[in-house]
């Protein structure tokens, strides 16, 4: 495909947004240090149920440190203006006795593409949506957080349009909300499309956030910010109330900085939605908190992606001591080739720049508003060069916009083809020749720097996202370690539905390496 992988690559911002190490320290010399720092959900929890801290102490610590923090990295774009409010009543069901779940309590922030029936807006990053009437209805998984009780903080930045509208685009940028920064070093990228998400939860600025996927838009902002991310299934997580890019390939997925926030976040997402069929084959678990096992790598068998291998020296190096925590955790690994590696891609674009054109038309019409098709934001974005198109056009919305609809003969061709080559001849093929659990390779090489003038991340970059996004498999990013301060994650992925073998293995790995680490240059607790 003409993106090399157009979901996770773009150009960044340019050089006025640059901030050196030296002047970031200084301008933290005076910051106040944060005892919520790496907090997990379970910890949250535990200070809450013995009376030591309530749910609306732990949203103010959050606001608190957004306030402080994100004015350097840029993540939040929009804070909800009753998150206390949320927060005291959830304070008062707890003192009557009624804690709803685990989440009750917990912050957790959204990224700006997903619905939310309250006083925030939900824009994709794009201004022409600022003035669109506010969604009828939460999207159904944010239904589902609060029935869990959690505390919706506020929304995160984005690559506008979920980095669907240029092959030059910026990750991290939106016309909305600017350009996001990476919290590790501050002049490199965040990745996109959930950058706003990834690099908020990696600067301790929520407990957990939602991202939405693709192809990569959880995997590459997860990884390249030194947290853990889960793309699930899809169908497990409902696609309502999300604006779309692709109903073959979207989901909503947990961000966090832990495999085990992850999988009591996911418990409080999923769920059968009669407005979007697919959730109505799924298969969920009923907790998966269940597969938190630390002796998970035991009997496991993994496939080794070597295919991903041998593009980044230092990145191999990350990747074989990852590979020796496997086998030391007991798993056999076994190499494996995809023979169809490189045989989809351009398949996939096709079938997305089909389905972005008939599903956010169909998404702006339900919304209302001005601006009620692509042709209609096409007209707007010309219209308001200056704030929409300073550093990258929108040849992708041009290119989708002179799709026809989804009865093409083209169409049909290209999503058999796509699903064919990264199902049954890919990812199922593979397992099945080896009785495997689970595939292994590296999520992401480091990020890139920050410069909208020389271009994207260069021939170094490594992505293995694409395969399980468009067969709609589940893929998790977990930390395995830094190169000059840069954190680089390692993946798990697998057939459909077996979030809990991903959970196992993840789960064990990363308990064997503890190799998440948050970023130097932030303020942290004494």
């Amino acid at each position: 495909m003409k993106r090399r992988d157009f979901i996770n690559l773009s150009a960044a911002a340019s050089a006025a947004l640059v901030i050196s190490r030296a002047e970031t320290i200084s301008a933290q010399t005076d910051m106040k240090s944060f005892d919520l720092e790496e907090f997990t959900v379970a910890q949250l929890q535990k200070a809450m149920q013995a009376g030591k801290m309530t749910a609306r102490e732990i949203t103010q610590k959050y606001l608190d440190r957004i306030a402080a923090v994100d004015k350097m990295i840029n993540s939040v774009i929009e804070l909800n203006p009753d998150a206390l409010q949320i927060a005291d009543a959830l304070d008062k069901e707890r003192k009557a006795g009624k804690v709803r779940s685990q989440m009750h309590g917990i912050p957790v922030l959204l990224k700006d593409n997903i619905d939310t029936a309250d006083k925030m807006k939900t824009t994709a990053g794009s201004l022409a949506l600022l003035d669109a009437p506010t969604p009828k209805r939460d999207a159904f998984f944010v239904q589902k957080l609060r029935e869990a009780g959690a505390v919706i903080l506020g929304k995160t930045n984005l690559s506008e349009w979920a980095n669907f509208r240029s092959n030059d685009s910026s990750s991290g940028w939106s016309g909305r909300g600017g350009q996001t920064r990476n919290p590790y070093i501050l002049d490199r990228n965040p990745c996109g499309s959930s950058s706003g998400s990834g690099a908020a939860v990696a600067a301790n600025l929520a407990a957990v956030a939602v991202g939405t996927e693709t192809d990569g838009s959880i995997l590459c902002p997860s990884s390249i910010n030194g947290i853990v991310g889960f793309k699930p299934t899809l169908g497990l997580v409902s696609r309502s109330g999300v604006i779309p890019i692709a109903h073959s390939q979207d989901t909503a997925g947990p961000m966090c900085r832990t495999v085990a926030d992850a999988a009591v976040l996911l418990n409080a997402m999923v769920g059968t939605d009669a407005s979007d069929s697919i959730t109505t084959t799924a298969k969920p678990e009923k907790d998966y908190t269940q597969f938190l096992q630390k002796d998970g790598l035991k009997g496991a068998r993994i496939g080794v992606a070597r295919q991903y291998f041998g593009r980044n020296e230092r990145v191999d190096k990350v990747l074989e001591t990852a590979l020796q925590v496997l086998k030391d955790g007991g798993a056999t690994l076994v190499d494996v080739n995809f023979p169809t590696m490189g045989k989809f891609g351009d398949a996939e674009f096709q079938v997305l720049l089909y389905e972005f054109k008939e599903d956010l038309n169909k998404y702006l019409a339900a919304r209302g508003g001005k601006y009620r098709t692509l042709a209609d934001l096409i007209k707007f974005n010309e219209e308001n060069k200056d704030k929409e198109m300073p550093y990258f056009g929108q040849d992708i919305f041009i290119q989708a916009e002179a799709k026809p609809n989804l009865e093409d003969r083209a169409y049909r061709l290209a999503l058999l083809q796509s699903k064919v080559l990264t199902q049954d001849q890919g990812i199922d093929a593979v397992i099945k020749k080896d009785n495997l659990d689970a595939i292994f390779a590296p999520s992401n090489s480091p990020t890139w720097m920050i410069d909208l003038v020389s271009g994207d991340c260069g021939g170094s970059y490594i992505g293995s996202s694409s395969l399980a996004a468009v067969a709609g498999y589940p893929n998790i990013t977990v930390p395995a370690g830094f190169i000059s301060e840069l954190p680089v994650g390692v993946s798990f992925f697998g057939g459909a539905f077996t979030e809990p073998k991903l959970i196992k293995i993840a789960y064990a790995f990363e308990q064997a390496t503890k190799a998440r680490k948050p970023p130097k240059f932030l303020p942290t607790a004494k």
